[in-house]
């Protein structure tokens, strides 16, 4: 399913794996392993939830560091083929942070930008490792993708133009403008909207699938994590909470009930 633009994969780039690890064990539930990758020269935990890997943790690269970047969550993007599609991505008017390159028996990506400042990675798997959507809200899966946006309205252009993303509905949010609903084979996936001026740089979030909100944030709590908006019943009647993880990363968590 990688053809038809789903988040295929979500990475943690860290200060501190060990305290990550032990934070989102915690608090979503996962179970972690090495990858087991020593040919890669780096090392790589995997997050399980269920039947198999959802996510990927790492250290924060010291080129990453040198751009300033900061601990957090990128996700990846299956496409047919990853060169064709970071060419597509310059070509949009976006930039290309990493050249397209292969994972030994994973399969090829390569880290890019949308032209309007949010990073995301693509990634394309070698063959017979094709990929299927979970079901709604099963936990320890990613169950929402949200941009944040310099240009929501143009940002919902480039991803529907590259990903052939469709809008399922426009939300209106008063001063804030319209939040974009995007559907992949008519099911919701996600929403796009421009970004609050106080938060300082175009992202996409995340939201992972949790039994329950309330009980979420204590963990939180608990493992040194913050609060920074929630909960919050939304649209649906699911519930939200946006914190951020004991190195700083951002992340949300969403539940069918409080």
């Amino acid at each position: 399913m990688a053809e038809k633009g789903y988040f295929v994969w979500y990475e943690l780039m860290t200060s501190d794996m060990k305290a990550a690890e032990a934070f989102y064990t915690k608090v979503v539930g996962w179970d972690a392993a090495d990858a087991g990758m020593p040919e890669v020269g780096m090392d790589y935990t995997l997050f399980s939830a269920g039947a198999g890997p959802v996510a990927g943790l790492m250290i924060l690269p010291d080129e990453a560091k040198a751009m300033g970047t900061p601990p957090c969550w990128t996700g990846y993007i299956g496409v047919p083929n990853v060169d064709e599609a970071t060419k597509a991505v310059v070509g949009k008017g976006g930039k290309t942070y990493r050249e397209p390159m292969d994972i030994p028996g994973v399969g090829r990506f390569s880290v890019v930008s949308d032209p309007y400042g949010a990073a995301f990675c693509l990634f394309t798997p070698l063959p017979g490792q094709d990929w299927e959507p979970p079901a709604p809200a099963t936990p320890g899966y990613f169950g929402w993708h949200e941009l944040y946006s310099n240009d929501g309205p143009k940002a919902f252009d480039f991803y529907r133009e590259m990903f052939g993303w469709e809008l399922s509905s426009d939300f209106d949010m008063g001063p804030m403008g319209k939040y974009k609903i995007f559907k992949i084979d008519d099911r919701d996936f996600g929403g796009i909207m421009t970004k609050p001026a106080e938060m300082p740089m175009a992202a996409w979030n995340f939201y992972i699938n949790v039994p329950a909100i309330d009980a979420a944030i204590a963990r939180i709590n608990d493992g040194g994590g913050r609060i920074v908006n929630g909960p919050m019943e939304v649209p649906g009647g699911s519930w939200i909470v946006q914190a951020t993880d004991p190195q700083g990363a951002f992340f949300s968590l969403v539940a069918p009930v409080r």
